[in-house]
């Protein structure tokens, strides 16, 4: 599934969900632009850790309270009165056993419930799963639905601004859903007949398995672990005290002075880290008079926020002026003291760290925070991620691209040149004029909406399924970046959010709405034409951010602007290699500070902070001295997902191999024909998905074999 309905920030957005895979409550629209499409990411990560904690079935430090024996007593009594196998029968009762607690009933109440509610034959479990499907169908879409609606003040141009919308927007209206269900026994009926399966089981059941058999799979995904309440309490506070931290973390960079005294920033400018602070870096290499000091003045605030030596006075404020190469801040053109932030970046870190991992003891079967967020939430093993990371990061490519890059600058690579933007075919053409063209084009949201049907219909699509999909988007004017919405319900419709002015949409707003518009497209194709509602969605975020950026790549095929360079193709080929080779980095150090916490609980934030300089160093001296020919840079870690996203990262490079084998695989074939197939699958395991979808596993020999060509095409 897509895992959370929108996030604030940049490129591909977020999930964040222990469990109910298969649930669109979280879909994402996950983005490469701005920090506000990150609005409500771990509210809703940690809204959705209510409902469904993945993948347990009792504390390993617990006594269960219902023994082997009452166990083995129920499944022989079950076994007289029903067609299934003995071993299906032990494992649902098994999982039952494990959340059943004292205050649930007697041991003899217990066998009589299992007795009562376990399915007699395949007919009656069927007719269980369609019922069970329609009600969580309405519950999942109203709730959606009202989240949306009361999110609407915060979200969507035209609405005063009132501090109760604040309150309303944090609401959390399915905050007792998991307590309810175990409450009216709901629960424990699911999970006695859909048990969970591990992603071991589910591999190896997969081409055995029909529709039908998966869905019952992810229904299984839904009521595995019953973790109590405080401990969920505790990891929803400690995430929203970091995502308030990230979300105030804003440099005024007009505020900023390099040591001639010059503000070489515009007065009004404000960047929030990292994200603002990166595009603001990348902007810069069409600067050829003054962009190479602002990048390097960039990256000495990146390296004092990593280091933690940012003078507090300066953060989310410009009352001071700061001077970060000589890291002094001035008042009135007098220099004061300031007092440096310390280690608070690390403290958060540690603080998600220790409440996620005091729900560990409740998941036997992925016993980390690690072990859930890879094989749980991405179900791709983390060392299968490593390894597929490593094999990039390791490739002769990355020295070839390397030299093109420091050749087109004309100088040798600095460390920043990790987000190097050059090779956007995009970058050659004029932005006004293009800006021009699509608020001609798009005056209004309106003129916008009325158009999708022709943008599908130029993609691919049979007019009649056209303008099926877009029946069921709405679109309106955001009041951040934009974000996509999808539907929990196919009564419902999925929103599309993007910038639209006052004199209509620009360029970047239409590059945006797009990029959402292929997320609604998969929104509601894998929602409305999958073989039954469990098996609703994609595999994981990467999945949807794949048809996003397939969309997202043909924007100005879609305006009917030509792009005149020939070498277009094998451009995108090196800016897609670069990007992952970037982000591949930074998401390995992200795995390795995580398993540095778990071998280390009771570090301190100081600790923290030395170890997570120390290994981004590490990477980089492996991975990027060789190509930049500096060591121990730091520059890795810098992102702020690492802070309030916990192990997230990993799902941006995955979606960029998964776009680029489904963008070879389409390469002369009809896209919108193709895409519907695809995307009808359903949320079947990433690998299978693949297997199924483009005829090959999840690999990064396409994009390195593609890269070895673009090299030698484009010297």
């Amino acid at each position: 599934m897509k895992i959370f309905i929108m996030k604030r920030a940049c490129k591909l957005t977020n999930t964040q969900v222990d469990g109910l895979k298969h649930v669109r409550f979280l879909q994402s629209s996950t983005k490469k632009y701005k920090r506000m499409k990150r609005m409500k990411h771990l509210s809703f990560f940690f809204l959705f850790i209510f409902i469904a904690c993945s993948h347990s079935n009792q504390p390993k430090n617990t006594v269960m309270f219902i023994d082997k024996n009452t166990i083995q007593s129920t499944v022989s009594a079950i076994v007289k009165h029903t067609s299934f196998d003995e071993k299906i029968i032990e494992k649902g009762v098994t999982q039952v056993a494990g959340l059943w607690r004292e205050e649930d009933g007697s041991k003899e109440e217990f066998g009589s419930f299992c007795q009562e509610h376990f399915c007699k034959n395949a007919a009656e479990k069927e007719q269980l799963f369609q019922r069970v499907a329609m009600h969580f169908e309405t519950i999942y879409g109203h709730h959606n639905r009202m989240s949306i609606e009361l999110l609407r003040p915060q979200h969507v141009v035209g609405y005063e601004k009132l501090t109760i919308d604040d309150f309303f927007g944090a609401y959390n209206g399915f905050s007792h859903f998991q307590e309810d269900m175990f409450q009216n026994k709901i629960a424990f009926i699911v999970a006695l007949n859909f048990p969970f399966y591990t992603l071991e089981e589910k591999t190896k059941e997969a081409d055995k398995w029909t529709s039908l058999e998966w869905g019952y799979a992810r229904l299984g995904d839904v009521f595995t672990a019953n973790v109590p309440a405080k401990i969920l309490q505790n990891i929803q506070a400690a995430g929203a005290a970091s995502d308030n931290y990230i979300s105030n973390y804003n440099i005024f960079m007009g505020s900023l002075i390099n040591n001639r005294q010059q503000h070489l920033f515009p007065k009004d400018m404000v960047l929030i880290s990292h994200w603002g602070l990166r595009d603001e870096l990348k902007s810069n290499y069409a600067d050829k008079k003054q962009g190479l000091e602002k990048q390097k003045m960039i990256y000495e605030v990146m390296k004092h926020i990593i280091y933690q030596t940012v003078p507090n006075e300066v953060i989310n404020t410009g009352k001071f002026v700061w001077n970060p190469l000589e890291n002094k801040i001035y008042e009135d053109g007098s220099e004061v003291k300031m007092t440096a932030e310390n280690n608070r970046r690390y403290r958060y870190l540690m603080d998600n760290f220790k409440a996620m991992q005091k729900a560990d003891p409740y998941y036997t079967h992925y016993p980390t925070y690690i072990a859930r967020k890879f094989e749980g939430e991405f179900e791709i093993a983390q060392k299968e991620i490593e390894q597929l990371f490593i094999q990039l990061l390791s490739s002769p490519q990355v020295k070839e691209v390397g030299n093109l890059i420091s050749q087109r600058l004309g100088r040798k690579l600095q460390a920043f040149d990790i987000w190097y933007d050059g090779f956007k075919s995009r970058s050659e053409i004029n932005p006004l004029e293009l800006d021009k063209a699509v608020m001609k084009k798009y005056p209004t949201k309106e003129a916008f909406t009325a158009d999708l049907p022709q943008i599908l219909l130029k993609l691919g699509f049979e007019k009649e399924k056209a303008q099926f999909i877009c029946n069921h988007i709405d679109v309106d004017a955001s009041v951040g970046a934009g974000h996509a919405w999808g539907s929990m319900m196919r009564s419902d419709k999925a929103m599309l959010r993007t910038r639209i002015g006052e004199k209509g949409m620009d360029y970047k707003g239409y590059n945006i709405g797009v990029h959402e518009f292929g997320h609604n497209v998969e929104q509601t194709i894998s929602l409305h034409d999958v073989p039954n509602y469990f098996l609703a969605g994609v595999p994981n975020t990467a999945f949807t951010e794949a048809l996003a950026f397939v969309f997202q790549q043909r924007d100005l095929e879609l305006l009917g602007i030509r792009q005149a360079d020939k070498n277009a193709e094998y451009l995108n080929t090196l800016d897609v290699f670069w990007g992952c080779y970037e982000i591949m980095g930074v998401s390995l150090l992200d795995m390795k500070v995580w398993q540095w916490m778990y071998a280390h609980p009771d570090a301190t934030a100081d600790e923290l902070k030395t170890e997570v300089i120390k290994m981004a160093k590490e990477i980089w001296n492996t991975y990027y001295a060789p190509v930049f020919g500096t060591k121990d840079e730091p520059i890795l870690a810098i992102y702020s997902h690492m802070i309030d996203a916990p192990l997230y990262l990993s799902a941006y490079p995955l979606g960029h191999l998964i776009q680029f084998q489904l963008e070879e695989y389409l390469k002369g074939k009809n896209i919108g024909t193709e895409v519907q197939r695809i995307f009808a699958m359903g949320k079947l395991t990433p690998q299978i998905w693949m297997q199924k979808a483009v005829g090959n596993p999840l690999s990064v020999e396409p994009l390195l074999k593609a890269t070895a060509e673009a090299v030698e095409k484009t010297k």
